[in-house]
């Protein structure tokens, strides 16, 4: 419900709660009332021309291989996939095609990219990476960042089987980073910010929840409701989400299945939280090591040698220790005898010379 102030700013009544409608949210708002979204409005200057060929056939190849586009999307025009993708509307392209094939997206839309920084405290930045051009590019590699550059792993051991478990599973990281690109608001100049601790990885997007939802409803099952529909249904064709509304679910889903803390959810923005591993996830074994791979620094950090650790937690003697070598000679000679009188299968027969 809308009030509309003559003296004053509209207000928008949801439920108990009144807000005020300005600036991003005005829009929003505006184009909802004609059943527009966003990221199908149209945006002049931009022509089919601009966007990237190689984005383009890539977007071809997955979808053909996911089954969501037909294997003759090969040979349609570019023209003839954007329309099939209805991001073209009359002569103009819409927002979200600019978004996702073109090379160059921050010309356009300010806040369209991802930041990723490491923090040893919440004000010490120990280095970051910025991360833009088109959606299906920021989402690969952001995600290959986070594994590699980023990544923090507990390392246990199975007998002699070395077993690394990632603060987050692959698979729940990559659908968190999905979700933060495919529905957060490109009308905020704010980027994606992920902020990597040595107990966490934070996740925050310029988003909103939908009309009448709260945190319960995100993370329980419910309908898709997609942010931006025309984005998600790039990804969607492209085989990188489903369509069903099950992402949040999912990365619950998997992180129980992997043995790893829960995600956290925050509203303020839309902020995910994976714990690491030993900080809310459970007892740590006994033979657990952290290791902290940082990328170009180099640096691997350990809590303890695994080399001197058996499999059930216990020490043993490195190899370089002498009691571990075998014995010589003279050593054999002075035990045996301080053992007592020696039989004749004991002694020590030289050894003859041919």
């Amino acid at each position: 419900m809308c009030e509309n102030e003559t003296t004053g700013p509209l207000h928008y009544r949801s439920g108990s709660t009144r807000q005020v409608l300005r600036g991003a949210a005005l829009n929003r708002f505006l184009l909802s009332k004609h059943g527009r979204n966003w990221d199908y409005a149209p945006i002049p200057g931009v022509g089919l021309g601009d966007l990237d060929g190689r984005t383009l056939a890539e977007f071809r190849r997955r979808g053909i291989a996911s089954g969501r586009l037909p294997s003759d999307a090969l040979n349609e025009s570019d023209g003839d996939l954007i329309e099939m993708l209805r991001l073209r509307e009359g002569e103009y392209l819409r927002r979200a095609a600019v978004l996702l094939f073109h090379p160059d997206p921050v010309r356009f839309f300010a806040g369209a990219f991802v930041k990723i920084g490491y923090f040893r405290t919440e004000t010490d930045l120990a280095y970051q990476d910025v991360i833009e051009g088109n959606l299906f590019a920021q989402v690969d590699r952001t995600v290959d960042l986070l594994r590699t550059k980023y990544s923090k792993a507990e390392i246990s051991y199975e007998g002699i089987y070395r077993r690394e478990t990632p603060p987050a599973p692959g698979e729940a990281l990559r659908e968190a980073v999905l979700n933060a690109v495919a529905h957060r608001d490109y009308s905020s100049p704010a980027p994606i910010q992920i902020r990597v601790y040595d107990d966490r990885i934070a996740i925050w997007n310029p988003g909103t929840l939908p009309p009448e939802w709260t945190l319960d409803k995100l993370v329980g099952t419910h309908a898709s409701a997609p942010h931006n529909p025309g984005i998600a249904n790039a990804f969607f064709r492209a085989g990188m989400v489903e369509a069903w509304g099950r992402g949040i679910g999912d990365i619950v889903r998997v992180c129980r299945a992997a043995g790893t803390a829960e995600p956290r959810w925050e509203v303020g923005g839309l902020r995910l939280e994976f714990m690491f591993t030993g900080t809310g996830a459970g007892p740590r074994s006994s033979n657990a090591v952290h290791e902290t791979a940082r990328g170009r620094h180099g640096t691997c950090r350990k809590t303890d040698n695994p080399a001197h650790e058996t499999a059930r937690g216990e020490r043993r003697r490195p190899e370089s220790q002498p009691e571990s070598q075998p014995e010589s000679l003279a050593v054999r000679v002075i035990r045996q005898l301080a053992d007592g009188p020696m039989s004749k299968a004991d002694r020590l027969e030289p050894t003859s010379t041919p």
